[in-house]
This record gives C-alpha cells, sequence and structure tokens, in this order.
C-alpha cells in the first residue's frame, strides 16, 4: 500500500524531465532515492482525457531505466520468466489488476486491463515488474531485476506517514504500528499457522483461519489508526507450504497491504537490523539469534560484512518432529540431534563466525527468549521495559529447560510469565537457543524486544534497505 502525495512543482518538473515529455494524466511519486529524486510514481488508472492508463507504477529513474533496458536488450524478459514460479507470478498480476481497478472506480466505456505491464500472464516489461517491486510489492520477477541493477538505496512515502508492518510467523501473528512523535503500539496473538506444516507440507484450514480473524482485527486497528502504508511479511510456515499462493492473495485482500515472502537471508537481515538498532555500544561483534516456530536465523556482522543464515528450526518444528510437547529423555536425545545438525550446517554456511576466536556479543529474539525473560522475571503481566535488554545466562536457560520439561504443559500456564499458546512449545525453544550458545561459546544472552518488525520499519521508512544489503550464508 503506496502512499499518494499530490506532487510539488519540483516533483513534477524532475519527473516530466526525466521521461522527456509533459504527462497527461494525475500521478503520485511513490518511491524515492535517499536524495529525494523520484524513482517510481503511480499514475491515474486513467489520463485526463479518460483514455485508460493499465500501468499502475511506473520507473521513472533514468539510471534504473537504462539498466533495466539493457537487461531487457540481453533476453531478460524470458530469462526471468523462466526462473520465476508461474503461481506467485500470475498472483502478482491478479493483485496489482485490482490495486489499479480499486483505484479508479466505475465509469462507462473502456477501462484498463491487464496487470503487471499490461499483461495478464507471463512477463512483458522488466521495467514494471521493478517499479511494482520498489514500491513494496510481492514481485518474484521484479526483485530478482532489482538484484541485477544497482538499486540505490530507497525509500516509499514521507517520513511522517504512519506505517505498520505485521508478521506472519509460524507461531504468532503479530503487529507494530509506528507513527512519528508517537509511542509504537505492538500486538501479538498465537496462532500457530505453522502447524501440521512439516507432515503435510501444506497450511491447514484451521491454521489459515485463526490467522485470518486476527489479520482482520489488525486491518481494522490499522485503518483506525491512520496507517499510510503497510506490509505483511511471512517467513518459514509460509515459505514452505505449498498453498502459500491462497494464503497470500487472502493477507492482501483482508489487509489492503502489500505481502511478501521473504526469504531466510532477508529475515536474518531485517531481525538483525531491528534488534541492533538500540543496542548500546560493545566492542564484541554482535550476533543475533532469532527462535522462530519454523525457523531460526543466525547473523553477525564480521569483517565488514552481514552474513547471516535460516536453519530449519524453531519451537514448532522442533516440537512436532522430535520433542512433543511433554519430552522424554528419549525424544529430548532426537531433539538434540536434530538441532546440532543444524547447527553444523549453519556453521560450514557461516565460516567466518564459525572460526570467530574472540567473544561475542549474542542477542536473542522473539517469543522463545521474551517468555523466558518473563518467567526469569517472574511476571505475571508483560513489562517490555522489564525485560527488554535483560541479560539471561546459559546457565538459565538450561535450568528453565529442565524445570519445563518436567511439567505437563498445562502446569506451565500456572507459572508467572508464561505465555498462553507457548507453553507447549517453549523447551524446544530453550533448547535451540542453549544449543547455539554452547556452539558460539558464550555465557549469557540479551534478551531484546525489538526484532523483524522494527527492521522492516525501518526498511520501510528507508533507513535499511535488506535486498541491497551484502548478506551471505542460507537462503532458504
Amino acid at each position: 500500500m503506496s502512499p499518494r502525495h499530490e506532487p510539488s512543482t519540483e516533483d513534477r518538473s524532475r519527473v516530466e524531465a526525466a521521461v522527456g515529455r509533459p504527462l497527461e494524466g494525475d500521478f503520485w511519486v511513490v518511491a524515492r532515492r535517499r536524495d529525494g529524486t523520484p524513482m517510481v510514481i503511480e499514475n491515474a488508472p486513467f489520463l485526463r482525457d479518460g483514455t485508460p492508463m493499465p500501468t499502475l507504477y511506473w520507473l521513472v529513474d533514468r539510471a534504473l531505466v537504462e539498466d533495466v533496458s539493457r537487461l531487457e536488450g540481453g533476453g531478460g524478459v524470458h530469462r526471468f520468466e523462466e526462473l520465476v514460479d508461474p503461481d506467485a507470478l500470475e498472483r502478482t498480476h491478479r493483485l496489482y489488476a485490482r490495486r489499479r481497478d480499486e483505484r479508479g472506480g466505475r465509469r462507462p466505456g473502456p477501462v484498463p486491463t491487464g496487470g503487471v505491464g499490461g499483461t495478464r500472464r507471463g512477463v512483458k516489461c522488466l521495467h514494471a515488474h521493478l517499479a511494482n517491486f520498489l514500491v513494496g510489492a510481492d514481485d518474484p520477477v521484479g526483485a530478482l531485476v532489482a538484484r541485477r541493477v544497482a538499486v540505490p538505496p530507497w525509500t516509499t512515502g514521507e517520513v511522517d506517514d504512519t506505517v505498520a508492518v505485521i508478521d506472519c510467523g509460524s507461531n504468532s501473528t503479530r503487529l507494530l504500528v509506528d507513527a512519528r512523535g508517537r509511542e509504537p503500539r505492538r500486538e501479538m496473538h498465537i496462532t500457530r499457522l505453522g502447524e501440521g506444516v512439516d507432515a503435510r507440507g501444506r497450511l491447514a484450514p484451521e491454521a489459515l483461519a485463526r490467522v485470518a480473524r486476527v489479520l482482520d482485527d489488525y486491518a481494522d486497528l490499522a485503518r483506525r489508526a491512520g496507517v499510510d502504508r503497510g506490509l505483511v511479511v511471512a517467513t518459514a510456515a509460509v515459505r514452505d507450504a505449498a498453498n502459500r499462493e491462497e494464503f497470500l492473495e487472502d493477507a492482501a485482500l483482508r489487509t489492503g497491504f502489500d505481502v511478501r515472502v521473504i526469504s531466510g537471508r532477508d529475515e536474518a537481515a531485517l531481525s538483525y537490523a531491528g534488534a541492533t538498532a538500540d543496542l548500546a555500544d560493545d566492542p564484541r561483534p554482535t550476533v543475533i539469534v532469532d527462535v522462530g516456530g519454523g525457523s531460526t536465523e543466525i547473523a553477525a556482522r564480521l569483517g565488514g560484512r552481514l552474513i547471516g543464515h535460516s536453519m530449519q528450526l524453531g519451537c514448532v518444528r522442533v516440537t512436532e518432529r522430535a520433542l512433543g510437547s511433554s519430552p522424554t529423555g528419549e525424544s529430548r536425545d532426537r531433539a538434540n540431534a536434530m538441532i546440532a545438525r543444524e547447527i553444523e550446517a549453519a556453521m560450514v554456511a557461516l565460516p567466518e563466525l564459525a572460526a570467530h576466536a574472540g567473544p561475542l556479543r549474542v542477542v536473542g529474539l522473539a517469543g522463545t527468549v521474551a517468555t523466558l525473560a518473563q518467567l526469569d522475571a517472574g511476571l505475571a503481566v508483560y513489562d517490555r521495559a522489564a525485560i527488554h535488554h535483560r541479560i539471561l545466562t546459559r546457565d538459565t536457560v538450561r535450568a528453565w529447560a529442565d524445570r519445563l520439561a518436567a511439567l505437563a504443559p498445562s502446569e506451565r500456564l500456572a507459572l508467572a510469565g508464561m505465555v498462553p499458546g507457548r507453553e507447549d512449545v517453549l523447551v524446544a525453544g530453550l533448547l535451540v537457543l542453549d544449543a547455539v550458545l554452547e556452539r558460539l561459546g558464550v555465557t549469557e544472552v540479551v534478551a531484546s524486544e525489538a526484532d523483524i518488525l522494527d527492521g522492516t520499519v525501518a526498511w520501510l521508512r528507508g533507513v535499511h534497505q535488506p535486498d541491497t544489503m551484502e548478506v551471505v550464508g542460507g537462503d532458504s
């Protein structure tokens, strides 16, 4: 969802100079270089004389237009079409057309048709796909083009916009509404979207229904908060699901936001950006460990590069595949073996981290770490200030894993600090966290309540651009 501010006289002059002629319809600048230069405009669906205008988002950055033209001249249109999932491409066209049609309203006579580039299927224009990607749409062709050309740091909208991000994780669905000058609003519901994905390879109907109800509530909250721009990000559960397109289209329709399935690489980068933004300076390199429901991300900045990897480990995945909600000695051994294999694979993918000999500062993110911090503090009521940047020792992690493993899930709920919906999967999350700390040779972890939501808000505001960051490692 892109904001539409009337173009200034300067913007109008810049855009018309870039395209080489006066424009015959209304337009709005919806993406800019960080210096303010227009990169993408949004066109009204009809020119002033009533002629249909099928191109909603138009790339007007001269340097990018030239770079993309060279890609097209080298056969890029057909090459990129062959590289992307045809179902994902079809959804991109469908949502693009729907967004344009919603802008146009009803009127007699000819109307704009087609999706990106004016076509209903396949790839016609790489410029149009890149423009669609730059305004925040989940456009697989645009994402590939962005990685092939020198896209400069960019931003969408104005700095004073109210923005919202929804994170559809494997275990929880969360919302962050960020308005300049006001306290951010955060919401979280346990929805268990990833339940059964490991076994069935599909998102279950009951899981989709749980998330749909929460998305409806979040969309209503966003409207009442005056949100100008929003983005839904989906992670491991949706990445792994055969019916992901069904979920993505429904999420876009319910929220009115653009929806993206982000790679494990970008998940690590966004989590790192969010978690490190308000950390105190420290001479040690910082490693973030984001223990989610379906995956666990590790990211660190070493040697001037941000390196990251996404492991197929998470509290829900380990519980379902190996541990069970009431662990036994045998199931715990299976879980630990599964965790060890994934961590060693991560070290192979991140040799700089595996070879690092000095001390590290480890920052832990997401529900497993947050719930552990609440349990350790004995908080019956959530208090962000009390757990954000709380230091947790490895002995604390292991002690709580052992204590919780000895209790039935219903008994764990009676403990001050236990979050309903995490009681059956928290032990698995703690085993993952403990194993990572052991492998990195550290004895404590800093709990952070700032995470991928905060990093994605920064991305929307143009502070961080994960697609242009030098991130290496897993890209699952």
